[in-house]
């Protein structure tokens, strides 16, 4: 009885805490069977007490092998809600394992085929989180509590199997149960959210009981809805189905708002609750418009066929809910013959202005992709000629380049830092790396040719590296040696959802201005012209000039007769809460780790990688902005990180040709500013120069066996001209300045 006893006063615990007590009554009846000295009497009136609250009844014989049997509980579930019911478990085979519960009518069975969708309308889990035990006791008697969750009202029947672990259901089927339950509608909520115009929009909303639980459960959910996601998205008016109970609604809508919070009771009647967003910061009122030009609509987390994914529609819908202006949604190798079909070389007619979405290319799961996969925007035809789905794309990434660039195409690689990662959180560091990934490896090749574009005329290669979306040291590093080295390509910002993250779209951005109306095609155009900066929206530097030379206008480069200092200004916000998110630890910082020191090095790899907890400045509410000059610090300035947009200016001397950029390390990040010094090129370290020739070496050496056997002299070449060109550029580089950081 002991035993008993205690697991009885554990299920008591856990009901409440589930918000599911047992009636007043029973919980006195109890009590009186706890204190009873008899243990005969106390089990007895223990098991009149809670039978009639279980659902199921299992046996365990001798043998270990399961049998289950409905019990009188009366089998009523709630639509859109959980409720909780007792198993009664007699198990004369001591089995200390877990109580485990299928059915096919929630996840498929192991080994049996998925069911259809439709026909998967419950959820269940057995109830073993603190204070119930995960396993059973081993005693011949106790309860478990099973959760069960129905998306629909109305008569439903599922069969639900209890196994405690492989091979110990009965024969016969009977550790099967056959039952048929009554779903109670749930009362719809009317969702109303405006912005800080007023006027009706789309948001993010996470509802939450009191227990924790996320409603719509994610288990069940179906487009526009994904199961990853704790947030659905709602516009003003929509209706969301909840059973009665408390319930905790929080709204978001993008980094550039601040999240709502309410609370609102559900009685089983229709009811509404509004919100009224409030923004703490807007760009595209400045004329910097927000975008992402990596999401997907198929593949990776991407639920029932991830092979096909989701319409246009669903992803509209995301964009305008985490308030991105921009969004190419890219097709790749999953999902590419059956999302190819959504490719017009347009704006999608789902678009809503200023929510802008058109479908381009990612090469990767065919063609180049072992070499770095590229994204590949603004393309007229989307597939390579020769074929009609990716099964006979070019291996040799430059020869996928020359393609998209003849068409007038926007391209560069994706997720740059795969590949790249090396043990130093210095920028630039001298480590050479693996190059074994699939961002920007072949990237030091690319990078040094020139194709023809549309009119024939040379066009770089590549036009942009991705940033946000992998450890900024990787990425940052190979793009600060090419720019010492003379290449001006530019950085935009990804996300890479939902496979680098499945969060939201829109954690990675890029900030881009354009004159007059935004399109897709000003805003790729923008990425190309470097005239935007990149982070994860909750750090902005806008209008960054140097000596009245605007990012990104008239190709970003100012000229000086000689020798100058040079006036950098900007504006600079960023908004940090006061109080430390201890979950996110800045990259100046230290942290203790499984009993040693875990150093920035070790936190430069760990999600989120950009975020502006990252920049946060010990526990001060503050950010460090930086001038970059040749990839290191000429000026730094500490801003409050409050959410209010100031004025900064640096005066940095400059002594011959560079770069110059601003960056809040770890949030955000300028194109840079080209300054040409006495009309000499632009080539500010040999050290760049010779990391990037002991690179290309190294990645012929990973490369090689990925390339087809028709474009191995194409490779070959290509290789040969990325190291005519290195040892050219190292003959006229000067020796490298090393000064001291300001």
């Amino acid at each position: 009885m002991q035993p008993l006893k205690l697991l009885v006063r554990r299920l008591l615990e856990s009901l409440e805490f589930l918000g599911n007590p047992l009636p007043a009554t029973d919980r006195a009846a109890l009590e009186e069977a706890l204190a009873e000295a008899d243990e005969a009497k106390a089990s007895e009136r223990i098991q009149r007490v809670l039978d009639p609250h279980c659902l199921v009844g299992v046996s365990i014989t001798p043998e270990a092998r399961v049998s289950a049997a409905q019990g009188p509980a009366s089998a009523k579930l709630l639509q859109h809600g959980w409720r909780q019911f007792l198993v009664k478990v007699d198990n004369r085979a001591g089995v200390t394992s877990a109580l485990r519960v299928q059915s096919e009518q929630a996840l498929p069975l192991h080994g049996s085929p998925a069911a259809k969708l439709d026909d998967r309308w419950l959820d269940l889990k057995v109830f073993d989180d603190s204070p119930m035990p995960r396993t059973l006791s081993g005693s011949r008697l106790e309860y478990r509590i099973l959760q069960l969750y129905s998306r629909d009202a109305g008569k439903r029947a599922a069969v639900l199997t209890f196994d405690v672990g492989h091979g110990t259901q009965d024969i016969g089927f009977r550790a099967d149960v056959t039952l048929t339950f009554d779903g109670e509608a749930a009362a719809p909520l009317t969702l109303g959210v405006r912005d800080e115009n007023g006027q009706p929009t789309m948001a993010a909303f996470e509802i939450r009981d009191r227990q924790g639980r996320t409603y719509p459960s994610q288990a069940k959910r179906v487009p526009p809805d994904f199961f990853f996601h704790p947030q659905v998205y709602r516009y003003d008016g929509e209706t969301i189905a909840l059973p009665p109970g408390s319930y905790t609604i929080a709204v978001t809508r993008g980094p550039e708002y601040l999240a709502e919070t309410k609370t609102v009771t559900m009685t089983g009647k229709r009811q509404s609750v509004a919100f009224r967003l409030r923004r703490w910061i807007d760009p595209a009122k400045l004329g910097w418009w927000s975008g992402d030009h990596h999401i997907h609509a198929a593949g990776c987390s991407h639920f029932t066929k991830p092979t096909e994914g989701v319409e246009p529609k669903v992803m509209v819908r995301h964009v305008r809910g985490e308030d991105l202006k921009v969004a190419a949604s890219l097709t790749w190798g999953p999902g590419f013959d059956h999302q190819k079909q959504f490719f017009t070389g347009a704006e999608d007619v789902g678009s809503a202005y200023p929510y802008l979405i058109r479908y381009d290319i990612e090469v990767s799961g065919f063609g180049s992709h072992k070499s770095g996969h590229l994204v590949l925007l603004g393309l007229k035809e989307q597939i390579y000629p020769g074929g009609t789905s990716k099964d006979h794309w070019p291996t040799l990434g430059l020869n996928t380049l020359r393609w998209a660039q003849k068409q007038g195409a926007v391209a560069g690689p994706a997720h740059s830092g795969w590949g790249l990662g090396v043990a130093s959180n210095e920028l630039p560091n001298y480590l050479i790396p693996p190059y074994d990934g699939i961002g920007a490896n072949e990237y030091i090749v690319d990078v040094t040719h020139e194709v023809p574009g549309p009119d024939g005329r040379a066009v770089p290669a590549v036009d942009f590296m991705s940033t946000a979306d992998t450890p900024l040291i990787w990425e940052l590093n190979v793009w600060y040696h090419t720019l010492n080295a003379g290449f001006r390509t530019r950085i935009s910002g990804e996300t890479d959802f939902p496979c680098i993250y499945g969060d939201r779209v829109g954690m990675g951005r890029s900030y881009v201005a354009v004159d007059g109306k935004l399109t897709y095609d000003k805003w790729i155009r923008g990425v190309e012209q470097g005239r935007a900066y990149v982070g994860d929206g909750r750090s902005h530097i806008i209008d960054f000039k140097v000596t009245n030379v605007a990012m990104g206008r008239n190709g970003s480069e100012l000229r000086l007769a000689g020798p100058k200092k040079v006036q950098v200004t900007a504006q600079v916000a960023a908004l940090l809460p006061e109080t430390p998110d201890g979950t996110i630890v800045p990259y100046a910082s230290q942290v203790t780790w499984m009993g040693g020191m875990k150093s920035s090095v070790e936190t430069m790899s760990l999600k989120p990688y950009w975020h502006v907890e990252r920049a946060r400045i010990g526990k001060s509410r503050k950010v460090k902005l930086e001038a970059i000059l040749d990839g290191r610090p000429a000026g730094k300035a500490e801003i409050v990180a409050d959410g209010t947009l100031r004025p900064i200016a640096f005066e940095v001397p400059v002594k011959r040709s560079g770069w110059l950029a601003l960056r809040i390390l770890g949030t955000a990040h300028t194109n840079p500013v080209f300054v040409v010094v006495a009309d000499k090129p632009i080539c500010s370290s040999r050290r760049s120069i010779e990391w990037l020739q002991q690179g290309v070496e190294q990645l012929w050496g990973q490369k090689q066996k990925t390339i087809a056997p028709a474009e191995m002299d194409d490779a070959v070449s290509a290789y040969d001209h990325a190291r005519a060109t290195y040892k050219r550029l190292h003959a006229v580089c000067t020796p490298d300045e090393v000064s001291a950081p300001p």
